[in-house]
């Protein structure tokens, strides 16, 4: 997979509303992003922390897959992203290595970035995401 760097720690909450002074107050820095990714049911807001993201994450569907995980869980950390050469291309490795899958090849996915996401079930419980700015030859 060979990722260059954590692209981003992924937070659901409840509320963006509510939640983004919080952040902008504890990390000393303002929210840069705000987008809703209808697809995915969910609206993020991003901080950035030298190369790193926080994205917070904030359901726009109960029965999507952030409302799930916040009627399941509660608020807190939803998933750390990797950021990669091809997404398409760790995914497939990932697979030849054993991994489970959620996504076979890369989607759209906040900023513009290409994403997929491997099974928490073969990742010792840690929903992993790999991400890159563009597919080769795109």
């Amino acid at each position: 997979m060979k990722p260059t760097h954590i692209e981003h720690l992924g937070i659901a909450v409840k509320s963006l509303d509510e939640s983004i002074p919080f952040y902008e107050n504890l990390l000393g820095t303002k929210c840069y992003n705000i987008e809703e990714i209808i697809d995915q049911r969910v609206k993020t807001a991003f901080f950035r922390i030298g190369e790193t993201k926080i994205e917070l994450l904030e359901s726009t569907d109960a029965e999507g897959p952030i409302g799930k995980f916040i009627e399941k869980r509660g608020e807190g950390i939803h998933h750390i992203a990797f950021a990669v050469d091809n997404a398409t291309d760790a995914l497939a490795l990932a697979k030849a290595s054993g991994l489970s899958l959620i996504d076979n090849v890369a989607r759209k996915g906040a900023e513009g970035m290409n994403i997929g996401f491997l099974h928490p079930k073969s990742t010792h419980g840690v929903l992993m995401e790999v991400c890159s700015k563009q597919e080769s030859g795109t």
